[in-house]
Parts: C-alpha cells; sequence; structure tokens
C-alpha cells in the first residue's frame, strides 16, 4: 500500500475503534466538564500535512530549514490569541507551543522558580489541580511538589467558597514566590483583584489557570484575570472548544515595585527558554494549527452566543438537580460546571460507584473530591459541565432532561447499594452491568442523546 491509502485500508483495527469512539460520543450524554467537541475546521488542521513538519525554536529561529510557513502559522496562532483576550502586544506575549496545560504551568514554575522556591495554590480535594503542587501526608503525587515546595490554601467547607482570609493568613506565613489562582472543579467567580492584594503583600508573582473558564472569558461573559495576574495559562480545549494544547500569556514591558522604581519583566526570555529547550523539543505544528483555527472561532458572535448558552444551560441544569433534592457544592454555580455532594443520600454511595452507574446508563461525567473528602480515589462528588452538550446544540428544556437522567441514576446507584452486596469495586461494575434498570436507562439516554448534531464526522467506508 502506498502512503495516500486510507486508514481503512492500512489499518481496519485502529479505524474500528476510531469508528466505535464516534458511536459513543454520538449516543453519550457527555458532560465532563474538561471536555468539548472541537469544530471540524479544527479537526482538519490537526489532521493536516502541518503535522509532517520538525521545527524546534520560534519563529525566525528554527534549528531545522523549511519553517516559512510554519512561521507563519505560528505567529498567526500568537498574533490571534493576544487579539481574542484584547491584549497590548506591547504589554503581553504569548507561548503556543506548550503540549497541554500541566507541561505549561510546569514550564512557568521552571521559568521564575529555583528549586525549592514556594507555590501556593487550592488545595486539589477542594477544587485545585494536581499541577499546582498536590500532595498528601504520604506522598508528593504531583511532580511539582517534589522540586518545590507547596502550600495550599482551601475552602471555606460550610460555604463552598474559597476562603480569602485563610488564603491571606497563610499567604503571610508561608510568602510564597509564586500564588496560584484557577481551578478545575471551582464553580464561582474567582476574585482576581483580591488574588492580586495578596500576592502583592509579600512580593509574589500571581499565576492565575484559567483552563476551564478561558472560552467564556474570551467571550467576555466571565471576568478576565489579565488585569491583575502576571502570567496566565490556559488549555485550548476545554471551554475554547480547539485542539489538546495550551497558552501561556505573561507580561511585558515594566512594573513599578514598592519604591516607586520601574522594573522590566522578565518573564519573556525565561518562559520561551523553559518551554523549548527546557522542557520539550519540537511543538506539533498541527496542533498549533488547530488551535489558530480555535482561536479565530472563538473570535466571533456566534461564540458569544455559545458561551452564554453554556452558563444557561448550567444554571437550568443546577436548578432542576436542586429541585430533585441533590445537594450542590457552595450552593449553585457561576461558570460552566457543578459540583454535585452526594453524602446526603439515604443510602451512603461514593463518586466512583455513581460514576460507573451513570456510564454504563450512557452518562459520561466524573466523580470528584467535595469539601471535606479525604481521598482524590474515592470521593464523595460527581463534577458535572455543559460546555460539550452545549456544543451538540443542547439548550435549557434539553438540560432539564438531562438533570432527570442523572438523577435517576443516582438513585439507582442508591438502591443497588441498598440491595447488592459487593466485594470489590469490580464486583460492583459486574452488578451494575446486569442491571435491567441500568440498561433500561441507557436506552433512553442514547435515543435522547443521538438527536443532537454529532461533530465531527464519521469516515465513509472504503470502495
Amino acid at each position: 500500500m502506498g502512503i495516500n491509502a486510507s486508514l481503512r485500508h492500512t489499518d481496519p483495527d485502529v479505524s474500528e475503534i476510531i469508528d466505535s469512539e464516534f458511536e459513543r460520543q454520538k449516543k453519550s450524554l457527555v458532560l465532563i466538564a474538561s471536555e468539548n467537541f472541537a469544530p471540524q475546521s479544527v479537526l482538519e488542521a490537526v489532521g493536516s500535512i502541518m503535522t509532517n513538519k520538525y521545527s524546534e525554536g520560534y519563529p525566525g529561529a528554527r534549528y531545522y530549514g523549511g519553517n516559512e510557513f510554519i512561521d507563519q502559522m505560528e505567529t498567526l496562532c500568537q498574533n490571534r490569541a493576544l487579539d481574542l483576550f484584547k491584549l497590548n502586544p506591547d504589554e503581553w506575549g504569548v507561548n503556543v507551543q506548550s503540549l497541554s496545560g500541566s507541561p505549561a504551568n510546569f514550564a512557568v514554575y521552571s521559568a521564575l522558580l529555583e528549586p525549592h522556591d514556594r507555590i501556593m495554590a487550592l488545595d486539589l480535594p477542594h477544587g485545585g489541580h494536581l499541577s499546582h503542587g498536590y500532595q498528601t501526608d504520604t506522598r508528593k503525587v504531583s511532580m511539582v511538589s517534589k522540586f518545590w515546595q507547596s502550600m495550599p490554601y482551601r475552602l471555606n467547607e460550610e460555604t463552598g467558597l474559597i476562603d480569602y482570609d485563610e488564603c491571606q493568613k497563610f499567604v503571610s506565613r508561608f510568602r510564597p514566590k509564586l500564588l496560584v489562582c484557577g481551578a478545575s472543579a471551582y464553580s464561582r467567580t474567582i476574585d482576581f483583584e483580591m488574588f492580586r492584594e495578596i500576592a502583592n503583600s509579600v512580593g509574589a508573582i500571581l499565576l492565575c489557570d484559567m483552563a476551564h473558564i478561558s472560552g467564556l472569558v474570551a467571550a467576555g461573559v466571565h471576568p478576565s484575570p489579565f488585569p491583575f495576574a502576571d502570567i496566565v495559562t490556559t488549555t485550548t480545549h476545554k471551554t475554547l472548544r480547539g485542539p489538546r494544547g495550551a497558552l501561556i500569556f505573561y507580561r511585558k514591558g515594566s512594573k513599578m515595585d514598592k519604591k516607586g522604581v520601574s522594573v522590566p519583566y522578565d518573564f519573556e526570555k525565561k518562559i520561551n527558554l523553559a518551554v523549548f529547550p527546557g522542557l520539550q523539543g519540537g511543538p506539533h505544528e498541527h496542533t498549533i494549527s488547530g488551535i489558530a483555527v480555535a482561536l479565530k472561532l472563538a473570535n466571533s458572535p456566534e461564540f458569544i452566543a455559545y458561551q452564554k448558552q453554556v452558563l444557561s444551560n448550567c444554571a437550568t441544569l443546577v436548578s432542576t438537580l436542586q429541585e430533585n433534592n441533590i445537594a450542590i457544592v457552595s450552593g449553585g454555580s457561576d461558570n460552566h460546571l457543578a459540583l454535585i455532594d452526594l453524602r446526603n443520600r439515604p443510602s451512603a454511595i461514593t463518586g466512583n460507584q455513581a460514576e460507573k452507574v451513570c456510564e454504563y446508563a450512557g452518562i459520561t461525567l466524573n466523580k470528584n473530591t467535595v469539601p471535606g473528602d479525604k481521598s482524590a480515589i474515592n470521593p464523595s462528588g460527581l463534577r458535572v459541565g455543559t460546555p460539550a452538550m452545549t456544543s451538540r446544540g443542547a439548550t435549557e428544556d434539553d438540560f432539564k432532561q438531562v438533570a432527570k437522567f442523572i438523577v435517576e441514576a443516582i438513585n439507582l446507584t442508591s438502591d443497588i447499594v441498598g440491595e447488592k452486596a459487593f466485594k470489590n469495586m469490580a464486583d460492583f461494575i459486574q452488578i451494575v452491568k446486569s442491571d435491567v434498570r441500568v440498561a433500561r436507562l441507557k436506552i433512553n439516554v442514547e435515543n435522547f442523546a443521538s438527536k443532537f448534531e454529532t461533530v465531527g464526522s464519521k469516515p465513509p467506508p472504503s470502495v
């Protein structure tokens, strides 16, 4: 077979798996808050011949020849990123080469911190992210906590909101060199200005990880961190609806220190060197091409309407769940996600158990810690989000039905746990897979989900 032979001809096994995943996405209610559906034009760019080119270095300074058009693409991506977030190129720059969100954050730490310098961020069980330095009493879970000293701040467990007073107190004592604001499972608006004041109190660098909310910020339906942060990182595949990549924004120019002296920012060179050659080699130019397309799509009236619908859908989902006696952490949501607290159920169930019942019923979401949990492996909550199904065209009335499906799945979990004896999670899964009630719910979910537009396309059969 020649190099132009189709995937179905050259590797039917891989082709069959992709077809199966297409069917799963079509028939599922995708409610994972960090997932979305990349538009067809983004998929085309990512699957293009841009994957063929090696391009170590940066535009105008590559270590290989033949990068004329690669330079054009990467520069276009950078310009579109700055334009989307309304940033002055004299005041902000952006690196578009980092492979994903965690590597992007690690690059920032590597660039601006010395080994064993101090970081503070939201604790993972309270909604933070692994890449912010999570560790337990017995284990440094994230490599970040091995290279740097990390200290968490937390939520007020009664309100489910960030405890800014506690954060200020800990910052004044721990004196971190870098303070992180941003989360992976926090449903309320973050007070970026407050974090700026807290960081200033000890002269800390303020990094905002806006991976989850960057699409909302771009559309102007959520407050922006850019007036307050020194560094802003984001993934590109969540609410931005692009491929799996990352952006690192950094301040340029200068700032006034506490003595009123103008001090230049030194972020640009350090961050670029940390990304390459410090932590990775050649960038994935096919991904950068897809990011460029996604950024153009995000800079449109249609994208603003989409993000408004994401918020409205989430509000409807939350209110309908609450009407059906499902507890929501913090009592609601200001963004695209919500945390379900399962601790008030009549039968004691875990997020693991409810996630599996949902999965086998065609509802894709994820188990998640809630404030007070001790384990991220066996948590008491579920995280749900509205970006993906909104991309497929779901509106408020649809999310009322989605909420009812979730309620039914949670109630089924309680019933199964109360009725059946099981030894471990594997045993529980076998019980769930054979339960006729779960199978019946799956049929209803699949019939409902299949009516929505499917993003992307299934390859036609080979001739």
